[in-house]
């Protein structure tokens, strides 16, 4: 579909004027609406989500092409960028949720505990990340962006999330360690400060071999130097500012809503709101009986801060792609990658389930938490996503852009 398009030279950018009105109304919409039916915190929660969506495209800031690239080229800029974005989160994350800075209301962290369904669950979405072409904001951020071939990941990522709430009571009755909190086991200071030595750790060793493969390390400022109005508003972004932008919406998300930032519960919710619709009787499921579940369930999904997010990120992702002048590219998708992708997103629906939460609940959020299980959750979906990497070749996905 071709869109009527402005063409701001002399920097020859060209903004999607059409997509941009719509989106740009649905975004004022959808604040109204919230503040009327919910609540004025949940319509900003829908603008932090926009603000999400927005930074994940204009810095193309997403954790599959991240580790794929460190993987297969051993660069490691991306994975750097999004443990400092982790690192910087903890430090305010860890105090406020140890009660060390008194709030006006009680915070909760992104806490699992260790057991078997994390261990396989993370490892499933690792490799189903990498068959789908996106994680779960990265998912989001791509439908935004105009792609079909995301789209089909997002609906077998609903799916598996949905069977995941059928089956995760069995799950968890297999052997699992309690929820272990650095911020519980060694105090406010030093849970942050062992969560910092834990992400130091890992982009030194992320750098060092980087540096003997090619003899010098990519920066994450890259980019930041000639930062202009032109690029904040029209993109890219260089990762480091990214990464800020994230880490404050996590922030914003925690001080509002009480809680992290999550993606694939919404993904459960919508499967679940729908799986109604058709006449299966999901209100009769162990997950979807206990009473926090019930009431969910039993609302509009406007009432649900991760949905309301997730479609925040959505329409942020649009409005960035139609600022870019990229909205809705035109890609010829093979029949394999159709099939790369429902079956990626059914295994990071299922494993997302299974172990707490995805790239962002279970490893951004968790670990910023100063939960033991997002460390645990990072080292199986990065090995899952080396298992993804080999597969993909069988789907025809070498050399295949979203």
């Amino acid at each position: 579909m071709a869109y009527a398009t402005l063409d701001t030279k002399p920097q020859g950018i060209r903004v999607d004027i059409s997509p941009l009105l719509v989106i740009g109304v649905a975004i004022v919409a959808g604040f109204a609406v919230l503040s009327s039916i919910v609540s004025t915190t949940q319509a900003l929660l829908f603008l932090v989500g926009g603000m999400l969506g927005l930074a994940l495209y204009q810095a193309s800031f997403g954790f599959t092409g991240g580790w794929k690239r460190f993987a297969t080229e051993k660069r490691s800029r991306s994975m750097r960028a999004q443990f400092i974005m982790i690192g910087l989160t903890s430090i305010v994350f860890i105090p406020l949720m140890s009660g060390l800075v008194p709030l006006d209301k009680s915070v909760v962290g992104a806490w699992a505990p260790v057991g078997v369904s994390v261990i396989l669950g993370a490892a499933m979405f690792g490799l189903g990340m990498q068959l789908g072409g996106g994680c779960g904001s990265g998912t989001l951020f791509t439908v935004g962006g105009g792609s079909a071939r995301m789209l089909v990941t997002l609906i077998g990522f609903i799916a598996g999330a949905t069977i995941g709430t059928l089956h995760l009571p069995y799950w968890l009755t297999l052997p699992s360690l309690p929820v272990i909190r650095f911020g519980e086991t060694f105090g406010p200071i030093g849970g942050v400060a062992v969560t910092l030595i834990g992400i130091a750790l890992i982009v030194g060793v992320l750098a060092l071999i980087e540096k003997r493969r090619h003899g010098n390390v990519e920066s994450i400022f890259s980019g930041l130097g000639s930062l202009t109005p032109s690029t904040l508003l029209h993109g890219p972004w260089p990762l480091v500012l990214a990464a800020l932008v994230l880490a404050l919406g996590n922030i914003f998300t925690l001080l509002l809503a009480g809680h992290p930032w999550s993606v694939t519960y919404g993904f459960g919710l919508w499967g679940a709101k729908l799986a109604q619709a058709a006449g299966i009787d999901v209100a009769s499921w162990t997950f979807w009986k206990a009473p926090a579940q019930a009431r969910v369930l039993s609302q509009s999904v406007l009432f649900d801060v991760t949905s309301v997010m997730n479609f925040g990120i959505i329409l942020g992702a649009a409005l960035a792609a139609s600022l870019a002048g990229k909205f809705a590219p035109k890609v010829k998708v093979p029949f394999r990658s159709w099939l790369a992708a429902i079956i990626g997103g059914l295994l990071m629906g299922y494993g997302a389930r299974l172990s707490f939460g995805c790239n962002i609940g279970a490893l951004f959020s968790g670990i910023a938490s100063g939960s033991l299980h997002g460390w645990v959750w990072f080292v199986m979906a990065y090995i899952g996503s080396l298992a993804g990497i080999a597969a993909r070749p069988l789907f025809g996905l070498d050399g295949f852009k979203k």
